[in-house]
């Protein structure tokens, strides 16, 4: 307890009033220091994100749910646009977390959307008795929403560059200078866009892709009974699990399955921004859909190679693929694209091989196969020793408890002052 706040407290013991005792100087730093011990006890997050909740479970499904643990947690999606009134939907997810999404008549003009959304969350939060908050963004576009709440604390984790995105909406960039300037903490999702970012904000953290090492340790182990989907498929196997989009090398994919008809390429995840019918085509080209988190260790057991088939351009050129820890905790070897995250520290640090064209790319994938596991692994597991979503969220906690605190200084400063 700070010195002001004791000295208070000591008087209060010995029976003087409040009213007598308290100057505004005391009073405010009695405020914060009760004000600190709430928000330590828990914290309310309301996230704002341009990623349903059930699309792929990736960071924000990560983080949130771990900070549902410690308290509400209300994820709000983009809209749907549909015929009938407007309303929000709120569905419970894991521990913590309710999904919200705002279901828009159709009929309504661009402003009176707008209008809705902001209104309703406001009072969504009112009915939940939600007072004191932190509100987290993921999308730069839904600050104007969020103009009517009055959040402990505003925090961006900048997990992609959105604007290089294919259908980036006009005015991101400008959203964006504005959410910085808004922001009382910033998270970046890589080292290239902190390097990006950091001169932006005065309080940019680095918190780079992590892993939950003993999810997919379970891929270890083999499994004794395949995924229906994959057990027809023969060795050996290079496989990718993530979203297919515009991000992907398909010429690439195309390449490698030509030059190795002997090999099975399978990809599992959901298509999006892509026309399906566009895909290249191969009797050795699996394309198995969307799977759930809990699924995908079996998945990666029966491979014999993962990798990560990412063209090189500006969509690609800040991220940083959650997938890769993931694919050395499951205890596969690599290969890579020259995607910079990757490069640094994965292809630096010999865990990960990195090829750009067909016979580069078949040449690693080939090395891969025929290495020895023993030495991969040790080397992989004494990467991923201090690497977990469990400490990222801890020490992006304790990084938001400070700005909550800075904040709440700041307006008890100036309150003492005023006084």
């Amino acid at each position: 307890m700070t010195r002001d706040a004791t000295v208070f407290a000591a008087r209060m013991t010995d029976g003087i009033s409040c009213l007598d005792a308290l100057s505004a100087r005391q009073w405010a730093a009695l405020r914060h220091e009760l004000w600190t011990r709430r928000v330590r006890a828990t914290m309310n997050i309301v996230c704002m994100s341009h990623l349903r909740w059930n699309f792929v479970f990736q960071r924000p499904q990560h983080l949130l749910s771990r900070a549902g643990r410690e308290g509400h947690v209300y994820y709000v999606e983009e809209p749907i646009v549909d015929a009938g009134p407007s309303h929000l939907t709120v569905t419970d997810r894991e521990a913590g977390v309710r999904v919200v999404v705002p279901v828009l008549d159709a009929v309504l003009s661009r402003h009176q959307q707008q209008q809705f959304q902001t209104t309703a969350l406001a009072a969504l939060l009112r009915d939940e008795g939600i007072d004191d908050y932190v509100l987290w963004y993921y999308t730069p576009m839904a600050l104007p929403l969020t103009t009517s709440l009055t959040p402990q604390a505003v925090v961006f984790d900048c997990m992609d560059e959105l604007s290089a995105f294919a259908g980036a909406p006009p005015g991101l960039r400008k959203l964006e200078d504005a959410l910085f300037a808004e922001a009382d903490v910033v998270f970046t999702g890589g080292p290239s866009l902190y390097e990006s970012k950091r001169s932006r904000h005065l309080n940019v953290h680095l918190f780079p892709s992590s892993v939950d090492i003993k999810h997919f340790g379970q891929a270890r182990a083999g499994q004794s009974t395949e995924p229906g989907d994959q057990a027809s498929v023969g060795h050996p196997r290079i496989g990718y699990f993530g979203v297919i989009d515009e991000r992907m090398d398909y010429d690439l994919i195309a390449g490698v399955a030509a030059a190795r008809p002997d090999w099975e390429l399978i990809l599992v995840g959901p298509t999006t921004k892509v026309d399906p019918a566009s895909l290249p085509c191969a009797a050795n080209l699996h394309y198995l859909g969307p799977k759930a988190y809990a699924a995908l260790p079996a998945y990666i057991a029966g491979w014999d190679v993962a990798m990560l088939p990412f063209a090189r351009n500006e969509a690609t050129r800040f991220i940083s693929p959650t997938k890769t820890p993931e694919y050395l905790a499951a205890g596969k070897p690599v290969v890579s694209t020259s995607i910079r995250d990757v490069v640094r520290p994965y292809g630096q640090q010999g865990l990960a091989r990195i090829a750009d064209t067909v016979d580069e790319f078949v040449a690693a994938v080939g090395a891969a196969l025929d290495e020895p596991a023993a030495e991969r692994l040790q080397a992989a597991d004494a990467f991923l020793t201090h690497t977990s979503w469990d400490g990222t969220w801890t020490r992006m906690r304790q990084l938001i408890e400070a700005a909550i605190a800075s904040r709440h200084a700041r307006y008890g400063t100036r309150a003492a002052e005023a006084s």
